[in-house]
């Protein structure tokens, strides 16, 4: 009975002890849990797992989705960049210009391919990589820029590709975070050379596990890539490159396609809630809300605000002692992380970034939050404030 007990009050604690919880990976699957579990029998009973019907079908569906020509399913968002730079050469002696803010994934595509990550500032405003500052960041061994779409909003594109011509650079699009995303109504995915998407579960178009995938118009880039992602080959025990094992499953891809239908209902049911955040908080002094750029249409992956006047770490107290789930995107920025002390970048180096990670706080916000809920983390918020 003593572990019997335990167990119950293991499962009642976690119940009650995030009453709003961030995330619920449970109220996706209950309300497709038909369409998945007859796509999974599918798969199951056709016997294909590996780059079968259902990744080419996936692939044909979010190309047109993305508006581009070619996507290749591969086995993560990572693996997406990565595959990427290592098929344009990307090697020691280059460089990679990346974000200051974003998930480390980013940075580590060019160290992957023995490459050197530039870290450039970003705006306060929306997070993304500060478009000003580029320029001055170029060097002759600048080999490609990766601005990362972060929490549901695209950087600014037009003077990064301006940028990319003026200097004969690549543009590689980390969208991890942006599925649906659009600028100037064009569909996140179909601006830059290459566009590296994540499907982790967590994204506005995630999967059972890992996943991932690259858009992109160059027929060239598209036949290296399939041959890099599945150990070098096309045609099978003949290689042409060294590969990987990198490749979107049967399953994983047979879950996306469900999803897919429901991507932009999905967002716009995000896009609702965020309005209500955005509506009852915007008079409060000690919070700075996201700010949506001209020509966006953000799909809040993250709904992601500043908490000024170091009262962040006593507002996560007071969500705690509520039972409402919250995240830190993200607490400590590439640069300093420990993997990358062999750069030497000392602390403010790149001081808009490291301001914010002390900032900023995530709060729940997805298409299966109800919006009760999203009520009642405003009225905990606004009373912490007012108290």
């Amino acid at each position: 009975m003593k572990y019997l007990d335990l167990l119950i009050n293991k499962f009642t604690k976690k119940k009650f002890q995030q009453e709003i919880p961030y995330i619920d990976f449970t109220r996706e699957y209950k309300c497709i849990e038909t369409e998945i579990d007859n796509a999974y029998k599918q798969v199951m009973n056709r016997g294909w797992y590996i780059l079968g019907p259902e990744v080419a079908k996936f692939e044909n569906d979010f190309a047109k989705y993305c508006g581009t020509k070619y996507a290749i399913g591969v086995a993560s968002g990572i693996d997406a960049l990565s595959l990427v730079l290592k098929a344009w050469g990307i090697g020691p002696g280059d460089e990679v210009i990346v974000p200051a803010n974003t998930y480390i994934a980013t940075a580590f595509a060019a160290t992957h391919n023995g490459a050197q990550p530039v870290f450039v500032d970003i705006d306060p405003n929306n997070f993304n990589i500060d478009i000003t500052k580029i320029e001055s960041a170029i060097t002759k061994k600048t080999k490609v820029i990766i601005p990362t779409h972060l929490y549901g909003q695209m950087a600014n594109m037009e003077p990064i590709l301006e940028l990319g011509e003026k200097y004969n650079i690549k543009i590689l699009e980390d969208a991890a975070q942006a599925h649906g995303a659009e600028q100037k109504n064009q569909k996140c995915g179909s601006h830059g050379h290459a566009v590296a998407f994540s499907f982790y579960p967590t994204k506005n178009l995630g999967c059972y596990g890992d996943g991932g995938a690259i858009t992109t118009n160059d027929p060239e880039l598209y036949d290296i890539l399939l041959n890099l992602r599945n150990n070098g080959s096309k045609t099978k025990y003949y290689y042409d490159y060294v590969g990987y094992n990198s490749r979107l499953d049967e399953l994983q891809a047979a879950f996306l396609s469900v999803k897919l239908k429901y991507l932009d209902t999905w967002n716009k049911k995000r896009i609702e809630l965020a309005q209500h955040y955005h509506r009852e908080l915007k008079d409060l002094d000690d919070l700075i809300l996201p700010t949506i750029d001209n020509d966006n249409k953000h799909t809040w992956h993250v709904y992601c605000l500043r908490v000024l006047n170091g009262k962040r770490n006593n507002l996560i107290e007071h969500l705690k002692s509520n039972f409402i789930g919250f995240n830190i995107h993200y607490p400590l920025a590439p640069h300093l992380q420990n993997c990358y002390k062999n750069l030497e970048l000392s602390a403010n180096s790149y001081p808009i970034a490291e301001l914010i990670s002390e900032e900023i706080l995530s709060l729940p916000l997805s298409p299966f939050h109800r919006v009760d809920e999203i009520v009642k983390t405003i009225s905990v918020i606004r009373k912490f404030f007012n108290q």
